[in-house]
């Protein structure tokens, strides 16, 4: 998939997202502009930031047979959370951006096997 094609479905997964959770104070979005940047910051953070992690975390990987991406997936989005600004974007937990990342993980795997299966 694309990169400005991931962007954009992210951003609609972070408005989607924030509005599943708006009651809860979980996950909170200022707007639909800082939805877009977050995930462009997200990406540029998946690109540069992540791989290194990842190799880091190879040991522990391997043990939790690949759970504890989740874990990168969550520190991914905190970090994104970070650079954009708490009043902006933020979550109330660690455990709230994991729960995120996995609902954001689900829904990239569902979106790319329908893409994949069509063309």
């Amino acid at each position: 998939m694309g990169f400005w094609k991931r962007v954009l479905i992210d951003t609609v997964l972070f408005i989607a997202l924030a509005g599943l959770f708006a009651g809860t104070g979980m996950f909170y979005i200022s707007s639909a502009w800082i939805a877009l940047l977050a995930s462009f910051v997200l990406a540029i953070l998946n690109v540069l930031v992540k791989p290194i992690l990842v190799i880091f975390s190879l040991p522990i990987n391997v043990l939790t047979l690949g759970l504890f991406s989740i874990v990168i997936n969550g520190a991914m989005l905190m970090l994104t959370s970070a650079f954009i600004g708490a009043d902006l974007f933020h979550f109330s937990s660690f455990w709230s951006a994991m729960l995120i990342a996995i609902i954001m993980s689900i829904c990239n795997t569902i979106i790319t096997d329908h893409q994949e299966n069509h063309y």
